[in-house]
C-alpha cells in the first residue's frame, strides 16, 4: 500500500495551547511530528497485515515517550503529567496501538518498578526499558478474571531462595515481544504479589494471539507459567494486595484518557477535511446542515474532553487526582472518540470503510480501548460508587 501523506491539524477551539507551558508545547509538537513523519506512511500497512512494527520501540525510547514521568536518573524523563497526556494524545492519533505499547511501557511496566520495586531492580531494569532496548509487558487479566481481578488464580509458592510460579495471563499487550513481564499472583497467604518475570525462564511462554479486528498493529499475547522459578529479589518489596495493580492502572488509565482524544480529533479533522473536498449536489458536503450538524456535535465533545483531561492533568500533578477522576475522563474520551469515529466515517460514505483514510482503523481501535484497563460499565459504576457511596459491584 502507498504511504500517506499526513495534513494533520489540530482542533483548538478554546485556545486551550494558552493553557500550556513552551515546554509541553514542544513535548507534543516534537510527538505529533514524529507520527506525522514515522507512523502515519506506515501503520495503515502494519494494520491490514496485522504484524507490530517492532522498530518503533527503539524509536519511541529515543524520543522519551516511555516513563516520561519517571525521573531521570532512572532514564525517564523527568517531566510533569500533562506532558506525558500530551505524548499519549499524539501517539494515539496515529494508532492506538502505538499508545497501548507506550502506555504499557510507561505505566504498567515502568511506574510499578520504580513506585514498588527494590533500588537494584530499579537500577537493572528501568534504564533498559526507558531507552526501548526492552520491551515490557504487563499481567494481571486472567482467562476468568478481567474486570474482577482479584479472583486470580495465578500464584506463588515458596522454594527457598526463588518462588515456583504458575498460572497464565491473558490479552497482554506487547507479550509476545516483551523481555520482562510484570506478573500479579497470589502468595501462600492469598496476598497479592507483583513480580518481574524475564523472557527465557524456564516455563514461562508468549503465545501470540491472533485473529483480531482491533489493535492490529499492536502485539497482544498470553503469559503461560508452568512451574517458572523466579528468583525472590524479583519480587517488588514495597507493595502488597490489589492496591498494587490498581495504583498503575490508573496512571494507564490517565494516559488513554488523553490518547483516546487524540484518535477523536485525527477522525474529526479527516472528516472536517474531507467535508470541504468531497462535492454533491454541486457543493461540498460540508454545506450541508446535516453533515454541519455531525462536524459542529463532535468539535463540541473535543472541546470539553480537552477541558477535562487538561484539568485532570494539573490535578495529577499536585497529586490530588483521585481514581473516581481518572475513570471519568477515561470512559468519557473512550465514549467520544468511538461516536466521533463512526460518525465520520459516515461522513466519507464508501471511502470511509477503505485503508486510504484512518478512520475504520481507529473505530476499530477504539472498540478495544472502550473494553480494556476498565470496561466502560465497569467505569460508569466507579462514578456511581463515588457520587452514592453505594458499591454496585457487590
Amino acid at each position: 500500500m502507498a504511504s500517506r501523506t499526513d495534513n494533520f491539524q489540530s482542533p483548538d477551539y478554546y485556545l486551550i495551547d494558552e493553557l500550556l507551558s513552551d515546554e509541553h508545547k514542544l513535548v507534543r509538537d516534537t510527538v505529533r511530528n514524529y507520527v506525522k513523519k514515522e507512523i502515519s506512511p506506515i501503520i495503515e500497512d502494519y494494520a491490514q497485515r496485522a504484524e507490530f512494527p517492532e522498530f518503533i520501540v527503539k524509536q519511541m525510547g529515543e524520543l522519551g515517550c516511555f516513563g516520561p514521568t519517571i525521573p531521570p536518573e532512572y532514564g525517564g524523563g523527568g517531566l510533569d503529567y500533562i506532558s506525558y497526556g500530551l505524548m499519549m494524545q499524539e501517539l494515539e492519533r496515529g494508532d492506538s496501538g502505538v499508545r497501548s505499547t507506550a502506555s504499557v511501557q510507561g505505566s504498567l511496566v515502568m511506574h510499578p518498578i520504580y513506585a514498588y520495586g527494590s533500588e537494584e531492580q530499579r537500577k537493572k531494569y528501568l534504564p533498559k526499558l526507558a531507552s526501548g532496548e526492552w520491551l515490557g509487558c504487563f499481567g494481571l487479566t486472567e482467562p476468568d478474571f478481567g474486570s474482577n481481578p482479584a479472583g486470580m488464580v495465578t500464584n506463588i509458592k515458596d522454594d527457598g531462595d526463588h518462588v515456583i510460579l504458575n498460572g497464565a495471563k491473558m490479552w497482554i499487550s506487547n507479550a509476545p515481544f516483551a523481555q520482562v513481564a510484570v506478573v500479579w499472583a497470589k502468595d501462600e497467604y492469598g496476598e497479592i504479589r507483583g513480580l518481574v518475570v524475564e523472557h527465557g525462564m524456564e516455563g514461562f511462554t508468549t503465545p501470540t494471539t491472533h485473529g483480531k479486528w482491533s489493535l492490529r498493529a499492536s502485539a497482544t499475547g498470553e503469559l503461560v507459567f508452568h512451574d517458572v522459578r523466579v528468583p525472590k529479589e524479583n519480587i517488588f518489596p514495597n507493595v502488597k494486595g490489589l492496591k498494587g495493580p490498581l495504583g498503575c492502572l490508573t496512571k494507564a488509565r490517565y494516559g488513554i484518557a488523553w490518547g483516546a482524544l487524540g484518535a477523536a480529533m485525527d477522525c474529526y479533522d479527516t472528516a472536517l477535511q474531507y467535508s470541504k473536498e468531497r462535492v454533491q449536489f454541486d457543493k461540498p458536503i460540508g454545506a450541508f446542515q446535516l453533515q454541519q450538524k455531525k462536524l459542529a456535535e463532535m468539535i463540541t465533545e473535543i472541546t470539553k474532553a480537552q477541558l477535562l483531561v487538561w484539568r485532570l492533568g494539573v490535578l495529577m500533578n499536585e497529586d490530588r487526582a483521585t481514581p473516581a477522576q481518572v475513570s471519568m475522563a477515561k470512559r468519557n474520551s473512550c465514549e467520544i472518540a468511538a461516536d466521533i469515529a463512526r460518525n465520520a466515517r459516515a461522513m466519507l460514505g464508501g471511502m470511509g470503510i477503505t485503508g486510504e483514510y484512518s478512520i475504520m482503523r481507529h473505530m476499530m481501535n477504539l472498540e478495544s480501548v472502550l473494553t480494556y484497563e476498565g470496561t466502560h460499565d465497569i467505569h460508569l459504576l466507579v462514578t456511581g460508587m463515588d457520587v452514592t457511596g453505594f458499591n454496585a459491584f457487590k
